[in-house]
C-alpha cells in the first residue's frame, strides 16, 4: 500500500502535514481505533485531553481476558503502548474546533494548534452528572467502592450489599430494578416524587425496593459506606454503595460543529462506527448511542478504523476488492 501525504496551507503560511486518520479521544474506543488504523499502515494521530473516563475505574471485571480485574489506568497504559508499538502517534491536546474544508478535516486545539487529516474518528466519550462532592472526596469514594456510576459494570461486585440509587427522571427506577438482581436490599431515592410513574411504583413494590422520598441534603462517604443525610431526618441512612442515576453529558460538540445529526440522548447514531452522513467521519465509544461498556467501545474502535481505512482506499481510487468487508463474506478474523 502506498500512503499519500497531502499538505494544506494558506498563502504565506507553512503547510500542515496531513495524517490519514486522526482520532479524538484516548479511551478504549480511541486507542482500539488507533491500533487498527496503525496496523493498516495508516499515518495515525490520536489527540486527547487526558480525561478518558476509563482512567477513573479502580478495578473493572468486565474487560474480557482480565478475570482478576484491571484498573482503568493500567488498561489504558497497555492499550497506549500497544497502539504506539505499531506507529500511532499520541498528542495531548484538547480539540475545540473541527471543520471539513474541501477534502480534509482540520482539528484545532484550545491553544490554536492545527492538525489536518483525511479521515476522522470521534471517540470523545461522555461526562457524568455527579453528586456534589469536592473532587478529592469524590474520587476517594470511588476508590473505596462506596460510590459507583455503572450498575452494569459493578453490580456483580455488590451482591447482597445495601445499595442506594439516587434517581432521576430517565433511569433511576430502571437502575434500582436492575440492581435488585444482585441484592434484596435496594433503596431508591427519587429527587422528586413525580418522577415515578404508576407502573414504576408497582414494579418497585413487587421487587421489594424501598423508596425514600425525603431530599438528600448531604453525602458523607466513609472508607466502608456512604452515609446520606436528609433535610427532614435527623439520623443519616448508611449504605454499602451509592449509585447516582443522574444522567450524562455526551461529548458531542465536535460532531455538532460538523452538522452531524444528534440523537435525543445527545449521542450520535448507533451506526456511526460504520460511517456518518459526513464523508470520512466516523464515531466510536460512549459518544455513540448504545451500551457504555469497555468491550463495546473497543469493538466500535475496530469497526470505525476499518471503515475509515476502506473509505480512504476508495477515495484513492483503489479498484481492488477490499479484503476487509464488514458486511460479510471476506471479513478476516484477527
Amino acid at each position: 500500500m502506498v500512503l499519500r501525504t497531502r499538505h494544506c496551507a494558506q498563502s504565506g503560511e507553512p503547510a500542515i502535514d496531513t495524517y490519514d486518520i486522526a482520532i479524538v479521544g484516548a479511551g478504549p474506543a480511541g486507542l482500539s481505533a488507533a491500533l487498527y488504523a496503525a496496523r493498516y499502515c495508516r499515518r495515525t494521530l490520536v489527540l486527547h485531553d487526558g480525561t478518558a473516563r476509563a482512567s477513573r475505574i479502580p478495578l473493572t471485571h468486565n474487560a474480557p481476558g482480565f478475570d482478576a480485574g484491571i484498573a482503568g489506568t493500567d488498561l489504558l497504559e497497555r492499550m497506549t503502548r500497544h497502539a504506539q508499538k505499531f506507529g500511532a502517534q499520541l498528542v495531548k491536546a484538547r480539540v475545540v474546533k473541527l471543520t471539513a474544508p474541501e477534502s480534509q478535516f482540520l482539528l484545532e486545539d484550545e491553544k490554536g494548534a492545527i492538525w489536518s487529516a483525511r479521515a476522522v474518528i470521534l471517540a470523545t466519550g461522555l461526562e457524568l452528572n455527579q453528586i456534589p462532592l469536592d473532587d478529592e472526596m469524590h474520587e476517594t469514594a470511588i476508590a473505596n467502592g462506596v460510590l459507583r456510576y455503572c450498575p452494569v459494570c459493578d453490580g456483580f461486585e455488590h451482591k447482597g450489599a445495601r445499595i442506594a440509587v439516587l434517581g432521576c427522571d430517565i433511569s433511576g427506577a430502571a437502575e434500582a430494578l436492575f440492581l435488585s438482581t444482585y441484592s434484596d436490599d435496594v433503596t431508591l431515592l427519587p429527587r422528586r416524587e413525580v418522577e415515578l410513574t404508576r407502573e414504576e411504583q408497582r414494579d418497585l413494590g413487587q421487587a421489594g425496593i424501598k423508596v425514600v422520598s425525603e431530599a438528600v441534603s448531604r453525602f458523607e462517604p466513609t472508607k466502608c459506606e456512604m452515609r446520606l443525610h436528609f433535610e427532614d431526618q435527623s439520623e443519616p441512612l448508611a449504605f454499602d454503595v451509592l449509585y447516582p442515576a443522574l444522567g450524562c453529558r455526551p461529548r458531542s460538540v465536535l460532531a455538532r460543529q460538523l452538522g452531524l445529526v444528534i440523537e435525543e440522548s445527545g449521542k450520535v447514531a448507533a451506526t456511526a462506527p460504520l460511517g456518518t452522513e459526513i464523508p470520512g467521519l466516523f464515531c466510536a465509544g460512549d459518544v455513540v448511542d448504545g451500551l457504555d461498556q469497555i468491550s463495546v467501545a473497543m469493538g466500535h474502535g475496530a469497526m470505525a478504523a476499518t471503515r475509515a481505512h476502506n473509505w480512504l482506499r476508495a477515495s484513492d481510487g483503489d479498484t481492488v476488492e477490499a479484503v476487509l468487508d464488514l458486511d460479510g463474506g471476506n471479513t478476516a478474523h484477527g
